[in-house]
């Protein structure tokens, strides 16, 4: 369970955040969202599928890290085994929250952190203020990337829709066979339809650059080419199990 407060340094002036990497403090995830603002970094090390959710059919570009829920083949005892780490895992334990300061004032973006987190410390890690009550440089930093996750949660549905709009989105099955000869199925994941993509009319090519997005089209055809690696992944750690 999760204990999302507003972060203040009067009651968490004390708190620190581990920033180390292990299962421990809640990165054994299969994958997480990612955003168009960072697929060009993220295509590098991981596929980037359009993941569905069973019961809304809503499509949300993620980062695959594994075949089965709870599976993190990049992380090996408190490492992990890629040079970048995509922000929804890095932003731990923290999330954008809104309130309003008087009633009927818009929302405004505010800092959130679980309390309950194994990342929060008061003995070691990250300390969030200064002994006088600023910001750390760690937190600013932190603030700055939750900003730009907010962002690519807005850029990623209109990324979506375009997807949409130009029937480039494909439905897709993965069928893996490990070297041990077990049969696996990944379902329940989309992606960009390479072959219309490379048909779509000069206008439509265009109105995907103007709005920013043909880049990010490529970029998650482009991850593809990751999905041998992480069935390379699976079978070294099959083979030393």
């Amino acid at each position: 369970m999760s204990n999302y407060q507003l972060l203040n340094n009067i009651d968490h002036g004390s708190l620190r955040v581990i920033t180390r990497r292990g299962a421990q403090y809640g990165d054994q995830a299969m994958f997480v969202p990612t955003f168009p603002t960072e697929m060009r970094a993220v295509q590098a090390h991981y596929p980037i599928l359009l993941h569905k959710q069973p019961e809304s059919g809503h499509l949300t570009p993620v980062a695959l890290f594994g075949f089965e829920e709870g599976e993190n083949l990049f992380l090996e005892a408190d490492c992990w085994c890629a040079s970048y780490i995509p922000m929804m895992i890095r932003r731990q334990p923290f999330l954008i929250g809104f309130q309003r300061r008087n009633p009927g004032a818009e929302r405004e973006r505010v800092i959130t952190i679980d309390l309950d987190s194994p990342r929060i410390s008061e003995q070691e890690g990250s300390a969030l203020f200064l002994k006088h009550g600023g910001n750390s440089e760690f937190l600013e930093g932190m603030a700055a990337m939750l900003e730009t996750i907010h962002q690519g949660h807005e850029q990623n549905a209109a990324f979506v829709d375009a997807l949409r709009e130009h029937e480039l989105i494909e439905g897709v099955t993965l069928n893996i066979t490990l070297d041990d000869g077990s049969q696996n199925q990944l379902r329940g994941m989309c992606s960009v339809d390479d072959e219309k993509l490379q048909r779509l009319e000069t206008s439509a090519l265009h109105a995907l650059n103007r709005a920013g997005f043909l880049l990010p089209a490529y970029m998650m055809l482009a991850s593809q080419s990751q999905l041998g690696r992480l069935v390379e992944m699976r079978n070294a750690r099959l083979a030393n199990a």
